[in-house]
């Protein structure tokens, strides 16, 4: 007969690559509890590499040959953290939504699940900063003809377009350590984290 457990908190923390999402994903699992990393790094290791960059924005996505999967790779990964948080296990997801009815539909895989949606921002100057500082072999780097390459304009402009958060955090002017506690201070606190519920309704 299965234990009937409390389910899971959930942390989604939803932004533009090198926003530091990884880093803040790191700092709360450093905290009390179990916390399990459900996110885009899972997914893109469990994802061929013909789909690659798995639930990454893509050059032309709506032309884009992986177009297809890519609701069902984000069905999958939400139904992921929806089974572990119903196990009892708090889950943090980083990842990157950039199309607003794939959030909607991942949403509603979580209703009734205590999950908060916090927006990780940074100014795209950091952001630059921080991919050239990692060297070759990223998705993208500024050059001196493409100073800011398309497509990190597009995520910065497209991965917050939805405007629907319980909490954001700047990691310009706050570290991976004090993100994670402004997240686990809010749900100690509150007010009831409303964000999920709104975008499910879409």
């Amino acid at each position: 007969m299965e234990r009937s457990v409390p389910p899971g908190q959930i942390i989604v923390l939803n932004g533009a690559p090198r926003s530091g999402k990884s880093s803040i994903a790191t700092a709360i699992q450093e905290r009390d509890g179990v916390w399990m990393n459900v996110g885009v790094d899972a997914a893109r290791a469990m994802t061929p590499p013909r789909y690659q960059p798995g639930i990454g924005l893509r050059p032309g996505e709506e032309r884009h040959s992986a177009a297809p999967v890519v609701p069902v790779l984000y069905a999958a990964l939400y139904d992921s953290i929806a089974a572990h948080s119903r196990l009892g296990l708090n889950v943090v997801v980083d990842v990157g939504h950039h199309v607003v009815e794939i959030l909607s539909d991942c949403a509603r895989r979580l209703a009734g699940l205590p999950v908060i949606l916090v927006g990780v921002r940074c100014p795209i100057e950091v952001i630059i900063e921080r991919r050239s500082a990692s060297g070759p072999g990223g998705y993208a780097t500024a050059t001196e003809g493409e100073p800011i390459p398309l497509p990190i304009l597009r995520w910065q402009e497209e991965v917050h377009a939805h405007g629907m958060y319980d909490l954001e955090v700047d990691t310009s002017v706050a570290s991976p350590d004090e993100c994670a506690d402004a997240i686990l201070y809010r749900l100690r606190t509150g007010p009831a984290p409303t964000a999920f519920k709104h975008l499910a309704a879409l």
